[in-house]
């Protein structure tokens, strides 16, 4: 304290001068004109408040930051877990048990991406309301009519106990961690939204929210409805060729399909219904409300994905090179999440060692590698969706001859700051009315345009969504046994469980294998029934046949005789195949560059790095230009 006193009275000491100084400087800033001198405090002012701010917006800013140095004593765990993460960010998780290392999964991931968590489930479960209010009702109401949560609760029942094991102890990490953090603490996000809905508390997490998510990623992948609305509205005053120009066949002899065919017959072209000028109206109606679905289920212009794989004959290790690029709607955070999974010892009792990419929500690895096999995930672009027109007389629906009775179910929605709403969800044999949804898109009205043949007027037609994933399925499962594959075998037979959304996946293992296969759940459609127009509901001859395309009989080849495959959403196999997969497929000119640039590599035998496969991922050539540009420069 001395030498604090005497450093101050050391630096006053001539205190005369500098207080005559600064007397002077206040006295002068006296004489300045009161608005001046405002402006001065103002700005001080502003500066304080500014630096306050800043730290306190840093305080809150950092306060959610995950925990990632130290130790934590979670009463979930039935063992020691260890958590390592690299420069990235990148958690690998080690533990002696699959329900500790699914455990921990939840745990760390919420820590990273609870909101994102969060909020998807709002969206699957058609429950976005509840946290933004008004704005989000429309698509609420779309999503409660399509019903996903209510089918993952469904599923959650046909697992396997495996399945559900792990699902189950990864909602108890999520839970351990939500339990341990309040609002504050759990995101910055959290904090924003209570400027709006300072009453919103986020529920326990559940295993069927994970599963959900499943729904939302089917549907961002299998969506074609928007083509089948678009014909429907094109047949008006357009012949089938020239709808056939807009919507062009594969060109198979001119680009490689996954699985070779040296088939090059083309299929026929489609011949719309006669539509009238009611399911018009109630098709484009509908056509406007699916599209009000939140984009950030992943959405959006330029989706795509690649896979491809080199076989050790080709690389510089003499071991498979497998790539693998699923460019899904930029997001932010992203659709995918980092993360390793090992058990120290792997053995019976412990048995997942395995690395990639999954989502945030969803235990498990989506696309990655264990210490087998490889395997990377392109959509197929399946054929799943058809929109079925549905003659209504009220709470009846003509089926033939026959008016049969729809099936109905109510629905709250509780909507933050506003009324709560009740839905009444309305389903025929094809599938949920969304026509019932609002009132923009009810039925067309009494003035409908009926044929000769149609019952009493009603209310006009209604449109009803047929799709597989609405149907329980087994997808989960599939997640599980291939992060647990070790052969070709066992990979296809994860592959075969992995219903919706319907995928080409791309393969490679130590035995130095690659192979493809294609999977998901694909109707079979009856003789005549293309699934590229919407159906009349009411003639029994378009549903579909109730059957699915054979899960073993699926395109599928191993170890072919290039030496290399090449996924990119092109179709799997040619058009002598006796079943109808896709309807929209990449025109090929994406798979075509990725396929010249691998076979004129080993044209010249030199052999493939890493760094190769990179640089190809990362090419920027346009393969469509050449065919384009001179029809644009013509014009």
């Amino acid at each position: 304290m001395n030498r604090v006193s005497d450093t101050a009275a050391a630096s006053s000491s001539p205190g005369v001068g500098q207080e005559t100084d600064s007397s002077t400087e206040r006295d002068r800033f006296r004489d300045w004109p009161r608005p001046a001198r405002w402006v001065v405090y103002f700005l001080i002012g502003l500066v304080v408040a500014a630096l306050a701010a800043a730290l306190v917006g840093r305080g809150i800013a950092r306060r959610p930051l995950p925990t990632t140095t130290g130790s934590l004593a979670e009463k979930g765990l039935r063992g020691t877990v260890d958590v390592y993460r690299d420069d990235y960010g990148i958690p690998q998780v080690y533990a002696d048990t699959p329900t500790d290392l699914f455990f921990a999964q939840g745990y760390v991931q919420a820590q990273d991406r609870f909101w994102q968590m969060d909020l998807r489930r709002h969206v699957t479960a058609g429950r976005l309301s509840e946290m933004f209010g008004e704005a989000t009702l429309k698509a609420d109401l779309f999503l409660r009519t399509m019903g996903w949560h209510r089918v993952a609760e469904e599923e959650y029942r046909l697992l396997n106990p495996e399945t559900r094991a792990g699902l189950d102890a990864y909602a108890e990490g999520v839970n351990a961690w939500l339990a341990e953090h309040g609002r504050s603490q759990r995101s910055l996000e959290y904090t924003a939204l209570r400027l709006v809905n300072d009453g919103y508390r986020p529920e326990k997490w559940t295993a069927v929210d994970s599963l959900a998510w499943l729904k939302a990623m089917a549907w961002d992948l299998s969506g074609n409805y928007r083509d089948e609305i678009d014909r429907a509205r094109l047949s008006v005053d357009r012949t089938p060729a020239q709808i056939a120009e807009l919507y062009p066949a594969f060109p198979y002899a001119d680009h490689p399909t996954i699985v070779r065919s040296d088939t090059l017959a083309r299929p026929g072209v489609a011949e719309p219904p006669a539509y009238r000028p009611a399911m018009l109206r109630a098709l484009t109606k509908a056509g406007h409300g699916l599209d009000r679905l939140p984009a950030l289920l992943g959405t959006g212009d330029g989706i795509g994905s690649n896979a491809f794989v080199v076989a050790g004959e080709h690389t510089t290790t003499g071991a498979p090179l497998l790539a693998s690029d699923p460019h899904l709607d930029l997001t932010m955070p992203g659709t995918f999440t980092q993360i390793g999974l090992h058990c120290r010892n792997v053995s019976a009792l412990c048995d997942i060692d395995v690395a990639g990419f999954s989502f945030a929500g969803f235990p498990g690895v989506i696309i990655g590698h264990n210490r087998d096999i490889a395997w990377g995930l392109t959509n197929l672009k399946a054929d799943v969706i058809d929109l079925y027109l549905e003659k209504m007389d009220g709470n009846r629906y003509v089926r033939g001859k026959l008016l049969k009775p729809v099936q109905q179910r109510q629905e709250r929605i509780e909507v933050a700051g506003g009324r709560t709403r009740t839905l009444t969800v309305r389903t025929t044999d094809h599938g949920p009315l969304l026509s019932d949804v609002s009132a923009e898109l009810s039925s067309v009205g009494a003035n409908a345009a009926v044929g000769p043949r149609a019952p009493e007027r009603g209310n006009g037609y209604a449109v009803a969504l047929a799709w597989t994933a609405l149907t329980p399925g087994r997808t989960a499962d599939a997640v599980f046994a291939l992060n647990r594959a070790d052969d070709w075998s066992s990979f296809t037979r994860a592959a075969r469980q992995l219903e919706v959304p319907g995928q080409s996946i791309v393969y490679a293992d130590q035995a130095g294998n690659i192979g493809y296969t294609a999977s998901g759940r694909i109707p079979i459609r009856r003789p005549g029934v293309t699934g590229q127009y919407p159906a009349e509901g009411w003639d029994p001859a378009q549903d579909w046949t109730g059957k699915f395309v054979p899960a073993r009989e699926l395109p599928r080849v191993l170890n072919p005789v290039q030496g290399y495959l090449v996924a990119a959403n092109q179709p799997p196999i040619g058009p002598e195949y006796r079943y109808r997969l896709v309807d929209s497929p990449d025109y090929g000119y994406r798979a075509d560059r990725i396929d010249t640039l691998l076979r004129e590599k080993i044209r010249q035998r030199s052999a493939f790095r890493v760094a190769d496969l990179s640089r190809i991922q990362n090419d920027t050539r346009n393969p469509v230009a050449p065919a384009l540009v001179p029809y644009l420069l013509d014009v």
